[in-house]
């Protein structure tokens, strides 16, 4: 099941990534796709991470070994078609 990851560690299981709408508003704009092969997973955060300066996805980091900015959802493919 897709689940939100948010910047501050909170984690939300179960969320809906039926809409795009949807996920821009868990990440707060629009969203940008990282494909983990390896993992399975989709990583989907905010576009603007970085201009916005929001803080590092601790957890993301941590798991993925990647920098990802603010609030992420991870997914697999299976819940976004």
């Amino acid at each position: 099941m897709a689940r939100l990851i948010k910047a501050n560690n909170f984690v939300t299981n179960d969320v809906d990534v039926s809409t795009l709408e949807r996920m821009q508003k868990m990440v707060g704009g629009y969203i940008e796709f990282v494909y983990r092969h390896a993992e399975g997973k989709i990583l989907i955060c905010n576009e603007e991470g970085l201009l916005l300066d929001l803080p590092i996805n601790e957890q993301i980091a941590k798991r993925y070994g990647i920098h990802l900015r603010g609030d992420v959802i991870e997914a697999t493919s299976s819940e976004l078609n």
